[in-house]
């Protein structure tokens, strides 16, 4: 293995040189080959979080399709694995291999599966491929409940989910330290701990803050804000970003059906329609005068909880005079672009590096558990490369730009998160070029850039957390002009 050859390059070396040294011990073996296999395979994002935290619904709203949740006809739920297919397909998988097709359901609430004679404890894992673009570069992992605290020591379902996920959404109600016992428990071993990128905290159910008022979401946020300023939140993972599940899958499903009760509901006089909307039950109320009957206001309810049907009333009397226009802003609202937005910023667009991170992570594991003569020489490779590569550090990076506090201004931080391929890691969206431009034109931005950002980092009037994010920016331009130079 050559220093300074891509991460990928790297790994799948120490990969095959693992493979050699435990050709004889099938177990390592298999789990080394199911790693190299990955490398081929869409990126794995884990929906994960403990029970009702909305993970189906985010799923969902992801989608943009009511798929989720999959459950046996006892209610369980398995592993869920949601690919990209031509035409819907559900397959059904046993721990060890065995396949079946399964027959499927739709309900409102997601998919009935009928195991056809199995038991549904026998079944591990169910793989549904589903025709959609939000599939197409990722695949989604609808995981059963994990618990918080102190119980997750040992947990199947925990141990699993990092083992076999690239990148985790772990959702929470309000990020307390008892549910941070899943992000504590990521940084088992000394690669997770030198690179904790692949998770992102999703502050679920944001629209129960502060009793359903109008303004929970954009309370939900500041605090979402408040709580990755927290060191012991923002050293175990990428961000935390708010979110109003219901309001978000409402907004992606959106009928003219649905709009047509909003709208005769927002044209109610205000004093009587905030009578009606005072809580669920009045609401669905067959006690007071309405326009709209109570089955579709029961049905409203189930789409949006009460606090959808206060903001989307709110939203049709303020102009949102149209199904696409109220649907559009119900999205926007919700947080689920700026959390689609992360996920693409620091899981999509690092694909490659959170597979090779896996990868290190596991062949860790490997060598540690299965120590023999030639181990210690493949651990130092994976400590040099957990030490010295320089996408972890870009990555850290993006996420210390999203907080105010690292002191630069506007201008200097939307160009650092471009250097670091915060808008696209090619050379030309990195600078911020025309996609044609020549190499001498990409060159002399990569100087200028680099020039500029080696000023800040030897700037002695910036304080340290300043000078060391403008070296890593430095690091991103030095890297632009090599790759530029091997043209």
């Amino acid at each position: 293995m050559r220093p300074g050859a891509p991460l990928g390059e790297s790994v799948w070396e120490l990969l095959h040189q693992a493979l050699n040294l435990y050709r004889d011990d099938p177990h390592a073996a298999a789990v080394l080959h199911h790693h190299l296999s990955r490398f081929e395979q869409p990126l794995r994002i884990a929906v994960a979080g403990p029970w009702r935290s909305g993970k189906s619904t985010l799923v969902n709203a992801i989608m943009g399709e009511e798929v989720a949740p999959v459950e046996g006809e006892d209610g369980r739920q398995v592993f869920t694995w949601y690919e990209d297919g031509p035409t819907p397909e559900v397959t059904a998988y046993t721990a060890d291999g065995s396949a079946r097709e399964l027959a499927v359901t739709r309900s409102a609430g997601g998919m009935r599966v009928d195991l056809g004679g199995w038991q549904s404890d026998q079944a591990a894992d169910v793989v549904v491929k589903w025709p959609t673009r939000a599939l197409r570069h990722a695949t989604l992992v609808d995981t059963p409940a994990v618990t918080s605290g102190a119980e997750n020591d040992g947990n199947p379902i925990m141990d699993r989910i990092l083992r076999e996920a690239d990148a985790v959404l772990y959702l929470t109600r309000d990020a307390r330290s008892s549910d941070l016992g899943f992000l504590h428990a990521a940084q088992e071993g000394g690669v997770a701990r030198s690179a904790p990128i692949n998770m992102l905290l999703v502050l679920a159910r944001a629209d129960e803050i502060g009793g359903g008022r109008v303004d929970a979401l954009q309370t939900a946020k500041q605090l979402a804000r408040r709580q990755y300023r927290d060191p012991e939140v923002n050293s175990l993972c990428m961000g935390v970003v708010a979110l109003g599940g219901l309001v978000a899958l409402a907004g992606r499903v959106l009928t003219e059906s649905d709009y047509a009760p909003l709208a005769a509901l927002a044209a109610m006089p205000r004093a009587e329609l905030e009578g009606l909307l005072l809580s669920a039950d009045r609401f669905v109320s067959t006690q007071l005068p309405a326009p709209v009957g109570a089955e579709a206001r029961r049905a409203l309810l189930g789409r949006l909880g009460i606090f959808g049907v206060r903001l989307a009333t709110t939203l049709v009397r303020t102009g949102c005079d149209s199904r696409a226009k109220l649907a559009a802003e119900l999205v926007r609202r919700s947080g689920l672009t700026e959390l689609r937005e992360s996920m693409g910023r620091y899981f999509t667009d690092r694909a490659d590096v959170l597979r090779a991170r896996s990868a290190l992570v596991v062949l860790e594991s490997v060598l540690r558990q299965h120590f023999r003569p030639g181990s210690r020489e493949l651990l130092a490779w994976v400590e040099y490369l957990q030490s010295t590569t320089h996408d972890f550090r870009e990555l850290r990076l993006l996420a210390a730009l999203q907080d105010p506090q690292l002191g630069f201004d506007a201008e200097r931080t939307a160009e650092a998160q471009r250097l670091v391929g915060g808008n696209g890691v090619d050379l030309t969206a990195r600078l911020g070029a025309d996609p044609d431009a020549s190499a001498a034109e990409l060159w002399e931005l990569s100087s200028y850039a680099l020039h500029r950002w080696q000023h800040h980092a030897e700037d002695p009037v910036r304080n340290l957390a300043q000078r060391r994010a403008a070296g890593v920016v430095v690091r991103s331009c030095e890297a632009m002009l090599v790759r530029l130079s091997a043209r």
